[in-house]
């Protein structure tokens, strides 16, 4: 990471200078009545939006939450390897990848065909197929998450805290208003309970849950169904006999019906999802009475001739699978831009099982947060942001889709889950297929102007327009520091372009001059005076040569600008092949050699193109589709 960039201080590195005029959020303090962004919400949605947010202090950023305080225990657990990545940006995936469980491989059981009481392994497969990501997929309390991304927000600029015990009673939107036209009525959860509060807000963002009165509040509902199935889940401190409990588990039994098993973090504990009874088609869960006796004796049946001692229940839930998509992701009228959005379980739910509520929650407001901050602080438009419900709502119906299909085949009768004209039971092949979307590799947003034409990506088919940006080892010039290309970008709101040069340094370098000087540099077009040069495009380059080889002397100023109060150098922007074994990322993301090429990459680490390292005008009009000129020309 870098600092000192305004002056030496000591302390912590992560902890911001704070902004001045910020609202003071004592005990007693009052609730403000205007806010640029108001998120309902402190789920994995609603932080992972505060978080982004609160790097930009001039955003008057609240968000509420009716609990009294942040969770403790319980609820999701898998972080896959998309959301990984988005860690690393946050600044706490080396902190995440120590605390939590990987899930190195997934073990299959089903039903010994010599005695059908009994389980057997059937098979492992590696969890995260080779070469798909850096990082791991992990397992981690969502406690632990949320309190990860409330230690971002401490320590940002804006100092954000949550406002717990208010709740979202009810939301206005007053278009003929054009400055801070959502009317937000809170209530009081805690103390002062039935007391309300109206806040006016610009911007209202629902990450409240299934029971989401913002969605409400826009005329949105959930469609879908479910499967009338009940299920459980449990966090157990157990003893048992089963020789898999520290691997990711898939278990089917011939008569008592299926459980998963996730190790969890701390190297004891561990989740298992038990499947319980079939509901009538009139019926809730709660009508059952089940208790955490119930999951466990479930859970001895399925996994005989093996059996669990349990010590300590930590957690449980009952849950009925339902796979439900509201018909709207915010409150856009055909004439009128968005002014509510919903993200998270408030627009879409699903099965636990394949874990992705949480992830898919967080990429949500990780694709609108950039998009607020881009025009809350003039660097687009407002139409920017119809964009969200297009590419969002189009992952969410991928999402519902592929889980139903997963819950099926999980909660299949026996017979219907024996080898399928193969060697390989249904189960296990379903998971085997699924693996790059239950790691979050599976999106890719379709061609629009924040997406660009595959005109060009014949020049590198592993950076794939549409999709998260592949990261790959590299090695920084300046001080032969050994690292992943994709760790450079932090989510911090700003676009890169990735330059790989040509068999030459010259083109790499050109363009390079070009973005730093010329009048026509869309970097110039879009920073503002007194702005650093790379505060709104981060350019970053990428040499064939070892760095040994590299003549730093006569690298551009582009590639080593001047920043900052006191101009100094930034000497992290020029990296060049790895050598030391790692991998080599042009042969890796497959490169042209010969002409090299532009990878532009969007604020939530997707490719949103590839151009040649000469095509000027193609860059310049890209970017001027999306951001407002800085500057006249």
């Amino acid at each position: 990471m870098q600092y000192y960039l305004d002056g030496f201080r000591g302390g912590d590195p992560d902890l911001s200078n704070a902004a001045p005029n910020r609202r003071n959020r004592g005990s007693f303090a009052p609730l403000p009545d205007k806010v640029d962004v108001l998120i309902a919400g402190c789920g994995p949605a609603g932080l992972c939006l505060a978080a982004q947010l609160s790097q930009f202090p001039q955003i008057d950023t609240m968000i509420v939450e009716p609990k009294p305080g942040p969770i403790e225990k319980g609820q999701a657990d898998g972080v896959n390897t998309r959301t990984m990545e988005m860690f690393q940006a946050f600044g706490f995936g080396e902190k995440v990848k120590r605390e939590s469980y990987w899930v190195n491989q997934t073990a299959f059981w089903s039903p010994d065909p010599a005695n059908p009481a009994h389980i057997r392994r059937i098979g492992r497969v590696q969890d995260v197929p080779e070469g798909s990501s850096e990082m791991p997929h992990t397992l981690l309390n969502q406690a632990r998450v949320h309190e990860l991304f409330l230690d971002v927000m401490r320590k940002s600029p804006s100092r954000l805290e949550p406002d717990y015990s208010w709740s979202v009673k009810d939301v206005q939107v007053d278009r003929e208003a054009s400055d801070h036209p959502v009317a937000v009525t809170l209530e009081n959860t805690g103390i002062n309970a039935g007391e309300t509060h109206v806040v006016r807000a610009n911007y209202v963002v629902g990450c409240d849950g299934a029971r989401s009165n913002v969605r409400r509040a826009i005329g949105g509902t959930l469609h879908g169904d479910a499967a009338h199935q009940a299920w459980g889940v449990m966090d157990i401190l157990a003893n048992t006999d089963f020789p898999d409990v520290r691997q990711k588990c898939l278990i089917t039994s011939a008569t008592e019906g299926n459980t998963l098993i996730l190790p969890r973090e701390g190297g004891y504990l561990f989740r298992m999802y038990v499947e319980l009874d079939k509901l009538n088609p009139d019926e809730r869960v709660a009508q059952r009475n089940f208790t955490a006796d119930h999951l466990i004796a479930a859970a001895n049946r399925i996994m005989a001739p093996y059996s669990i001692d349990v010590k300590e229940v930590v957690w449980w839930s009952i849950y009925e699978i339902g796979h439900r998509l509201t018909d709207r992701f915010d409150d856009a009228g055909e004439d009128q831009g968005p002014r509510v959005f919903t993200a998270g379980d408030a627009c879409h739910t699903h099965s636990p099982k394949a874990g992705q509520g949480m992830n898919v929650s967080m990429q949500d407001s990780f694709n609108l947060g950039w998009k607020l901050a881009h025009v809350l602080t003039g660097r687009a438009g407002p139409e920017l942001l119809r964009s969200y419900s297009g590419e969002r709502r189009a992952e969410a119906k991928r999402l519902i889709d592929t889980d139903h299909e997963w819950s099926r085949i999980m909660s299949a009768p026996p017979g219907e889950s024996k080898l399928d004209g193969g060697e390989m039971p249904r189960f296990q092949k379903a998971f085997i297929e699924n693996l790059m979307f239950t790691g979050g590799l599976a999106v890719k947003y379709d061609p629009s102007r924040l997406t660009g034409e595959a005109t060009h990506q014949a020049l590198a088919p592993g950076f794939e327009i549409g999709r998260r940006f592949h990261s790959a080892p590299v090695v920084r010039v300046a001080d032969a520091m050994q690292m992943h290309l994709g760790h450079v970008a932090e989510a911090d709101g700003r676009w890169r372009i990735y330059a790989f040069a040509g068999d030459e340094p010259s083109g790499l370098y050109d363009l390079a001059n070009w973005l730093g000087g010329a009048p026509d540099s869309p970097v110039l077009r879009h920073t503002r005076k007194g702005e650093d040069i790379d505060a709104v495009i981060d350019l970053r380059g990428v040499l064939q040569s070892t760095f040994d080889q590299v003549s730093y002397e006569e690298v551009p100023a582009m590639l080593k600008p001047e920043k900052g109060p006191l101009g100094l150098q930034d000497h992290e922007k020029l990296f060049c092949v790895d050598h030391k074994g790692a991998g080599e990322i042009f042969e890796m993301r497959g490169v042209d050699r010969a002409q090299g090429c532009m990878v532009v990459v969007r604020p939530d680490q997707y490719v949103a193109n590839v151009l040649p390292l000469t095509a000027r005008q193609e860059l310049s009009d890209f970017f001027s589709a999306i951001l407002l000129p800085a500057r006249p020309g």
